[in-house]
């Protein structure tokens, strides 16, 4: 019944480690968890699904293609859209420029004001008499008057004659004259039109100062300027037409220049008729309708172009990084920052607010290379350039200057492992950048004084947005499960909370992850894996230990071995079961998905030998179930887990041995090594026969400098 019991919580643990193990390797991760399942429940598997699930990688990856290219294509400029950058009275950057259509020459804004402005000169706007504002007044003014009948003769008199001639707001009065305006035309309630100057027309304030000026000395203190108001109101639509009559005639255009016809080339000083005529150009450029015929042939250009590229970038991860290509979550996370790039560049462009080179592009191969490598970090880059050179004006400048200042970032970050080093990545990013714009301008120019400084500033700014990468860095990893240099190195500080209480309450196991990670990180560093990364690993691959510690023979101290009390089902599944603990105290420390999978594969589906051998020899003629004495896997599925494995293994028998020698040492890592590959233990592992035979070397020369053989020290003889 225990046996049994035993069995049943193996098969779980089968299950669960095969749903846990890293999926960076689709094809052979799949299949394994597939034949999991299939050897716990006997899934029928029919042929059908076995066809759909062959072909689903290709099939989404191919969608994932599409799609990619159809982003793509629907952020570049369309045809007709005007991307060049230019100064007045500086030399045209670019190429030959021919006018693509017919187009007419628009005159300048101050052109225009100065034209219309002599056309307007006899213009007199229309102001109509309100009567019923002025009968309003005289009628106040009779009441003023019947309580003052001195002042009646004069008063009526006065104001018969201001009314007269009109009288408009201060304001409006004011606008007329700052707008050179003359003369006024009144319209009478009979709706006749007569003609005034402007200067015959009073205000409320100029109206009671005349009245003043005439008036006798017993009206200093009268207080009729109650009763003087505006009498004339602006008549817009008259006034409208009247303007419109004078200006019916005048063309905001200056010329025509037809298709074909030579506008600018490289060199020429932009005058104030070509800067118009540019300016022309692009005016028209955002409103011209092309014919169907002509958008279809510039999008068929633009998405075989485009399509070339991103098959290109598809094929080098498809040939060179398999495990990338494999993964749809790493393809999505490469593709995702080339269109964040390639959207930055399309915003900043069709707003036209500031100059594309503000946007951070070496910001892509910083990211890629903190979490891959620098291969694909240059090559996505230069792919991501040569497509976002369609959106410049002067394409050869911009692909000279970013190719180089990508190159530069991915050199300068062989491994970012102190967020510091970003600033000086940003700095010399910056100064490439800046050589060799002032290189490419000088030779354009002929000379230092007609370079274009805003540029700099431009540099400068992108450079500093290059610092973002530290918070991108994070983002990405808790978003996509990635890790980068930085947070190994933060890992494996042994004050961090699991490395102190590993160290705490399992010193010996802790003492032997040490010794275990400086192996397998030299023997990573000799084959090119990553050395920092199998470091953290291995210092954490025996951390389930912590619940258990006293079973454990380095964590006994000399004392008795509770194991031995234990029937040997029993005592192997209580080793074992360190592997699924260590990955619950992982998962409670928010450790990488990178690290749990060490801490998972670390033995592999390895028996443990002590007890299987013992259950033997206690049982004579019984046959061992080999599932309850063997590890749940899976297999390492990477260099770094396969040196892990090896690096553990040959550490801890190094205890068992008696005599340290260079022959037994040699002897013990070749035995324990082929006795891992003979297992099959490394069938998952993209690791061949040189790494290994490297990683053995590499492992005698370490063992033999720790364990070497000391002088022994003479004692002092007895007289």
């Amino acid at each position: 019944m225990q046996i049994k019991s035993i069995k049943v919580k193996q098969c779980l643990s089968l299950l669960k480690f095969s749903i846990v193990a890293r999926r960076d390797r689709l094809n052979n991760h799949n299949h394994q968890l597939y034949f999991t399942f299939y050897e716990l429940y006997k899934l029928p598997y029919s042929m059908n699904f076995k066809t759909f699930k062959k072909h689903l990688p290709v099939f989404t990856r191919s969608l994932f293609y599409v799609a990619v290219v159809a982003i793509i294509v629907l952020l570049l400029p369309r045809e007709g859209e005007f991307n060049y950058q230019y100064e007045l009275n500086r030399p045209w950057a670019h190429g030959l420029l021919t006018a693509p259509f017919d187009f007419e020459i628009y005159k300048s804004q101050t052109t225009i004001d100065r034209e219309q402005s002599t056309l307007l000169r006899n213009y007199a706007p229309y102001f109509e008499i309100d009567s019923a504002k002025q009968a309003a007044y005289f009628l106040s003014l009779e009441e003023y008057l019947s309580a003052n009948k001195h002042l009646s003769f004069f008063l009526r008199q006065s104001f018969n004659k201001i009314y007269s001639r009109g009288i408009i707001s201060a304001v409006l009065f004011d606008s007329l004259k700052n707008q050179n305006i003359t003369k006024i035309n009144i319209i009478s309630p009979n709706r006749n039109v007569e003609s005034y100057s402007l200067t015959d027309i009073y205000t409320p304030g100029t109206a009671y100062t005349q009245v003043l000026k005439d008036a006798p000395s017993y009206l200093d203190n009268a207080d009729f300027h109650l009763y003087i108001g505006e009498n004339l109101t602006y008549d817009s639509i008259a006034s409208g037409d009247a303007k419109h009559e004078l200006l019916k005639n005048y063309s905001e255009t200056s010329g025509l220049v037809q298709r074909g016809e030579k506008i600018i080339e490289r060199g020429e000083i932009l005058t104030p008729e070509l800067y118009n005529i540019l300016n022309s150009l692009k005016r028209e450029s955002d409103r011209y309708n092309y014919s169907a015929t002509q958008l279809a042939w510039t999008l068929t250009g633009e998405i075989i172009i485009i399509a070339i590229i991103v098959l290109l970038f598809f094929l080098y991860l498809n040939l060179f990084r398999t495990e990338l290509f494999n993964s749809f979550r790493h393809l999505f996370f490469l593709f995702l920052q080339i269109l964040l790039i390639v959207a930055m560049t399309a915003i900043v462009t069709r707003l036209s607010l500031l100059h594309y080179f503000i946007v951070p592009f070496t910001l892509l191969p910083v990211i890629i290379r903190v979490f891959y490598d620098s291969r694909t970090a240059l090559f996505a880059h230069i792919c991501t350039v040569m497509m976002v050179s369609f959106m410049t004006d002067n394409q050869f400048q911009f692909v000279v200057i970013q190719i180089t200042a990508g190159m530069t970032a991915v050199s300068s970050l062989k491994d970012l492992t102190q967020r510091s080093q970003l600033i000086q990545t940003a700095l010399y990013v910056f100064i490439t950048c800046l050589l060799m714009f002032l290189a490419s301008e000088l030779i354009v120019e002929k000379s230092i004084e007609n370079l274009d400084y805003q540029s700099i500033l431009y540099f400068a700014l992108s450079s500093v947005f290059l610092l973002l990468a530290s918070n991108l860095i994070y983002v990405f990893e808790k978003l996509f499960g990635l890790v980068s240099a930085i947070t190994l190195v933060e890992l494996t500080n042994v004050n961090q909370d699991p490395l102190l209480a590993f160290s705490e309450k399992a010193p010996g196991s802790f003492q032997h992850s040490l010794q275990v990670s400086n192996l397998a990180a030299e023997a990573a560093r000799k084959i090119g894996a990553n050395s920092l990364l199998v470091r953290t690993g291995a210092l954490y691959h025996d951390i389930g230990k912590l619940n258990n510690p006293e079973f454990f023979i380095e964590n006994q101290m000399g004392g008795t071995n509770p194991l031995m009390e234990l029937d040997s089902v029993e005592a192997a599944q209580r080793i074992i079961c360190h592997v699924a603990d260590g990955v619950r105290i992982a998962r409670h420390y928010h450790l990488p998905e990178q690290i749990i999978n060490f801490i998972a594969t670390h033995h592999g589906n390895n028996k443990t030998k002590f007890f299987y051998n013992s259950f033997i020899n206690a049982n004579p003629g019984v046959k061992p179930d080999d599932a309850l004495f063997s590890y749940p896997g899976p297999l390492p599925n990477s260099k770094e887990t396969a040196i892990l494995m090896m690096a553990d293994a040959v550490e801890a028998r190094m205890r068992a041995l008696t005599k340290f020698t260079a022959e037994s040492i040699n002897n013990h890592v070749e035995e324990m090594v082929e006795m891992q590959i003979a297992d099959g233990q490394f069938r998952n592992a993209p690791i061949n026969f040189r790494d290994v035979e490297l990683v053995k070397q590499v492992f005698k020369d370490k063992l033999k400098s720790i364990y070497h053989t000391r002088i022994e020290y003479p004692s002092v003889k007895v007289m």
